[in-house]
């Protein structure tokens, strides 16, 4: 026989023959197929042992039918031997037998195409039904409906080209008008060759994988809804974010209609929900919408936009000349007609049995109608975008509970004195903050500016807020210095912090901690300068008549609620008649105005102008910046209160005092032209004041009147001893002086310095009439 050399093995080894042809082994395998024993075979020519043929004892003896062989050249050391080894490759026969059977029995379609790509045998009739006689000799891209045929002649004719098969590609059939759903197929291509190497074609295999390509998109689409429609805090945010997402992975236009209380943060409705509930739309994507965004309006009775809201119910809902719910909603059917939709899901958003809205689902053009299995898939995404609008709804909510109650804390009208001008600029934290600033009219002209912080977020921002500026008014009304009234304030700060930290450890605001900051000035308009005293804030600062600028040199004081003691420094600092002042929480104040000032923002008589002005600059500048939190700023313009509503006179440390003191008060009221009733009253004051310091007291003493909107008798000593009210006795001579001062006056009290004390009282203003 002549021998067929081999790249590669193949079979068990039979025979290995040395140059003579004699055996030089012999394999169990040859003993299996030719009869004759190792013992018998070795040492013998070949051609002796396969001749055909039978033993004594009856064993077969030669070559067997049917058997295949493959012999091969074998170097060893220097001479060449042959190796027999028995055939695995079927023989023809065997190949037409598999051929036959795989195109009858495959569960995958098998296509023969030709070197042109034309069909030559087919286990299936194709993509579509077509009888397999009609399929042979043409190109398959007319055979098979595919999705882009052009694609498909390109992979295959490559697979052709270069012998690289392709294995497991996802081919889908074209949509035909009116026909079944699309099917996606498993497509293999691999090149077609004859035992010469000269190519014939290709061979393509097809497994339909409809089904599972259907649940991977489903899972898909329910993992992108999941991780890109998030818990945000605005509803309409939450609604884009969805149609966004199951646009065009799901349909082709997605509207979302929520129930108009639920975007304003209200309770969703029990279902069934009233027929005139109205609906705002809150999303769309793809297509022309019906109606415009943030439309408000009920659904139309006979649609399935309002029967989806009576039970809750996905539906699947036929479009077309037949049906006649869109002639209840014409601009609707007249969307649905220019966007060329043919296929309808309405489906709610709901929780339990309380109704947020609706998505209406609308397959378009090519797009593969919905099925009855698509309304578990609508049903699923809908199910997820409920819960994150229910959470935006109900952040909605207390944000607008927050907002409501700190724009209800804080100061509507601030009450400043004739001294200062005041405005402020309010940037507010899309969470709900809790800055604030205010504006407290003090005794003696002067008037306290404060601004503060409390790093919190919504409803428990704006309470602790409105803590603070409470235990702020009070304490301000004892006429406490600025670094006295931010320790006690830090104070109470130190309180609210634990009473949180003693909540429920389920409590949100139990592991929260509480920091906030605050910055005090107390202006005053007749020795012209301004105490200042800060708490986590940075430092102020000042805008003078001439355009210039500084930043205050306040030393920093810890913020409160925090850890330790830590003293609260106050600086005192000129400011010139003209002068503006801005407090500020963080990141506002020091580089907005500095750069500004730099661009001449307040020169050239701009510092001059109206406070709003500066406040509009100020809010240009800011415009894009990146900010965390509330921001506040306050502006004050100081004005020097005139000399000639001033007295200042030094009293003799005895008893005669009282009666100069009030001689002078009479003389000056009657200049100021205060009527009797006003001068009575304040030479009682006067002289009461006047009387308690030199019995109490120690000098030197002053009296000082000053005339603003209110008057205010203040009389000064160097004692620092506390006066309290005394409800006198009948039989006691003395005690009544404070006791008569506050009945005579609005208010009155003592505030303290380095060089003693001084006790005030405030009293309104009456001036004569024309006829007195």
């Amino acid at each position: 026989m002549d021998p067929e050399v081999l790249a590669m093995p193949s079979g068990d080894v039979l025979i290995l023959i040395d140059e003579a042809g004699r055996v030089v082994e012999w394999g169990h395998a040859a003993e299996e197929l030719f009869g004759w024993s190792a013992e018998e075979a070795v040492g013998r020519h070949v051609s002796t042992l396969v001749r055909e043929g039978a033993d004594d004892t009856g064993r077969r003896r030669g070559i067997p039918d049917a058997a295949a062989v493959l012999v091969r050249p074998v170097l060893r050391g220097a001479r060449v031997t042959w190796e027999v080894r028995t055939s695995s490759e079927p023989t023809p026969e065997q190949d037409a037998a598999i051929l036959k059977t795989l195109f009858a029995h495959s569960p995958t379609g098998l296509h023969v195409l030709d070197d042109r790509l034309r069909v030559v045998r087919t286990s299936t009739p194709g993509l579509r039904d077509t009888s397999t006689g009609r399929l042979l000799g043409t190109h398959f891209t007319r055979v098979y409906d595919l999705e882009d045929p052009e694609r498909e002649t390109a992979v295959a004719q490559g697979v052709l080209d270069s012998g690289a098969a392709v294995v497991n590609r996802l081919v889908r059939s074209a949509r035909t008008p009116g026909g079944t759903k699309r099917r996606v197929h498993s497509v293999s291509y691999v090149r077609l060759e004859d035992s010469r190497g000269q190519v014939l074609g290709l061979v393509a295999s097809t497994l339909d994988v409809t089904d599972r390509e259907n649940a991977r998109d489903r899972l898909d689409l329910l993992n992108s809804v999941r991780a890109r429609v998030r818990h945000g805090p605005n509803v309409g945010a939450v609604c884009q974010e969805f149609v966004e997402v199951v646009v065009p992975a799901f349909a082709g236009i997605a509207v979302v209609e929520v129930i108009d209380d639920v975007v304003r943060g209200e309770e969703p409705p029990l279902v069934p929900v009233r027929e005139d509930i109205p609906l705002r739309r809150a999303a769309f994507h793809g297509g022309s919408p019906a109606h415009p965004m943030a439309d408000v309006r009920p659904p139309p009775a006979g649609t399935p936009f309002r029967n989806v809201l009576s039970d809750l119910r996905p539906r699947l809902v036929p479009i077309g000349e037949d049906n006649p719910w869109p002639a209840a909603d014409p601009a609707r059917a007249e969307a649905i007609r220019r966007a060329g939709a043919h296929s309808l899901i309405v489906a709610p958003l709901a929780l339990r049995d309380r109704a947020l809205g609706m998505v209406a689902f609308y397959r378009v053009h090519e797009q593969d109608p919905f099925e009855e299995e698509d309304l578990e898939v609508a049903s699923s995404v809908c199910a997820h975008a409920a819960l994150c609008i229910e959470d935006a709804r109900r952040y909605m909510r207390e944000w607008i509970t927050a907002a409501t109650l700190q724009r209800r804390l804080l100061p509507q009208q601030p009450t400043t004195q004739s001294t200062v001008e005041t405005c402020h600029l309010h940037i507010a934290d899309p969470e709900g903050g809790g800055a604030f600033c205010d504006t407290i009219a003090l005794p003696g002209a002067r008037t306290a500016l404060i601004v503060g912080d409390v790093a919190w977020h919504g409803i428990a921002a704006a309470l602790t807020m409105g803590f603070l500026r409470t235990a702020l008014h009070t304490l301000v009304a004892q006429d406490l210095q600025p670094d006295e009234l931010l320790a006690r304030l830090n104070d109470t700060a130190d309180r609210i912090a634990a009473a949180c930290a003693a909540l429920p450890p389920g409590d949100p605001l139990h592991t929260e901690q509480l920091t906030a900051g605050c910055i005090i000035a107390v202006h005053d308009p007749i020795e012209l300068n301004c105490t200042i005293a800060r708490a986590g804030l940075p430092e102020p600062v000042a805008v003078f008549p001439d355009g210039s600028t500084l930043v205050l040199p306040v030393p920093p004081g810890p913020p409160l609620a925090g850890k330790g003691n830590a003293p609260f420094p106050a600086a005192t600092v000129s400011l010139p008649e003209g002068s503006t002042l801005a407090l500020g929480t963080t990141g506002l104040a020091p580089h907005v105005l500095m750069r500004s000032a730099s661009q001449n923002t307040f020169a050239d008589g701009v510092g001059a102008g109206p406070l709003s002005d500066l406040r509009d600059a100020v809010a240009h500048a800011l415009t894009g910046a990146p900010h965390t939190g509330d921001q506040v700023m306050l502006f004050a313009r100081t004005t020097a209160l005139p000399g000639d509503r001033v007295l200042t006179r030094a009293l003799p440390a005895h008893p005669e005092a009282a009666s100069i003191a009030r001689k002078v008060t009479r003389e000056r009221l009657r200049a100021w032209d205060m009527d009797e009733e006003t001068m009575f009253t304040a030479e009682l004051i006067v002289s009461e004041l006047v009387g308690n310091a030199i019995r109490y007291g120690a000098p030197p003493l002053q009296l000082r009147l000053i005339h603003d909107r209110m008057l205010t008798c203040e009389v000064t000593d160097s004692a620092s001893s506390a006066p309290h009210v005394k409800h006198a006795r009948t039989v006691d001579e003395g005690g009544r002086g404070l006791f008569i001062i506050s009945h005579l006056t609005d208010q009155w009290g003592t505030r303290y310095h380095e060089r003693g004390k001084t006790i005030w009282a405030e009293q309104p203003t009456r001036h004569r009439t024309p006829s007195s």
